[in-house]
């Protein structure tokens, strides 16, 4: 069972399709979440979640504090499951105005080469059988959307080799939980 962890819309249990997606665990999920708390980058943000799968980062990035998140799914049943997640955690929303979420149901690939959106967060959390020549494309495109300090998740198979870093991005932070290594990025000029 995946839920959302903590914030407004705790507790909420989040659908996960059936198939073709990887759930974070709730133990990389806090993981991710207790950094992103630290560093103070939720509140009021925007989160880009590519490979979003359930929605379940993005979602829960809402449910912390942020106020906007696109979620990138071209699977047809996980983005329908992204969907319909995103209005369970919205229904718990008691302010206004209410986050804003969209589910983009495109691959991460046409979605980077047409978007213009920036995001204080972006997780990639693609499937472990991306290529890493695929990978490093989207790094390039992500580069130009994050914000100045900002901050961007790469989560991969622990045997994966480390991502090959653009220019205007670099490696701050390598933290490995089992299976799962998490890889974070900025521009280079953050104290994270």
């Amino acid at each position: 069972m995946t839920r959302i962890i903590s914030g407004y819309a705790r507790g909420v249990r989040l659908v996960v399709p059936p198939s073709g997606t990887r759930p974070t665990s709730d133990r990389v999920r806090e993981a991710i979440f207790s950094s992103l708390d630290a560093w103070g980058v939720l509140p009021g943000a925007h989160i880009i979640d590519l490979y979003a799968g359930s929605g379940a980062l993005g979602l829960e990035a809402i449910s912390r504090g942020a106020m906007g998140a696109t979620l990138v799914e071209k699977g047809g049943k996980a983005a329908q499951t992204a969907r319909r997640n995103t209005h369970q955690v919205i229904a718990a929303y008691r302010g206004t105005p209410s986050p804003r979420v969209e589910v983009i149901p495109r691959s991460v690939a046409a979605f980077l080469e047409s978007t213009s959106v920036t995001a204080e967060v972006i997780f990639i959390d693609p499937p472990y059988d991306l290529n890493e020549d695929a990978l490093a494309h989207d790094l390039e495109r992500v580069a130009g959307l994050l914000t100045q300090n900002g901050v961007v998740l790469v989560e991969r198979s622990s045997r994966s080799p480390e991502p090959q870093w653009p220019e205007g991005l670099e490696l701050f932070r390598r933290k490995d939980y089992g299976e799962t290594t998490l890889w974070w990025a900025d521009h280079g000029e953050s104290t994270n």
